[in-house]
């Protein structure tokens, strides 16, 4: 099992706006094709411009094989196009955890 950890850096006071757009348009195909939703999350304290989200996956192939049918899909390449066009994303990171033998999510 494995996590895909992602966080996005939004626009100043633009985190809203994100946040309703991947609502609205990327999450729907998000949940069809990746399932395992772990959750989303925003900062109380720091950086107030980062919102990070979480996938539960079996493994690397079991992510791009997912990612890659979601890929396929002309509505998420509308949202992927609608999300470059705004604007509102100033830069991205991605990790994937790998859990230790004693964590809960194994």
């Amino acid at each position: 099992m494995i996590i895909d950890h992602r966080t996005y850096y939004t626009q100043a006071a633009r985190t809203g706006d994100f946040l309703e757009l991947w609502e609205r348009m990327a999450l729907p195909y998000q949940m069809k094709y990746l399932e395992n939703f772990v959750g989303m999350f925003t900062c109380d304290v720091g950086d107030l411009s980062q919102v990070l989200h979480m996938w539960q996956y079996e493994d690397q192939g079991d992510r791009e094989r997912r990612r890659d049918a979601m890929y396929q899909d002309p509505g998420w390449l509308e949202y992927v196009n609608e999300l470059k066009e705004s604007g509102l994303m100033v830069r991205m990171e991605n990790k994937i955890l790998r859990p230790v033998p004693f964590s809960p999510l194994r």
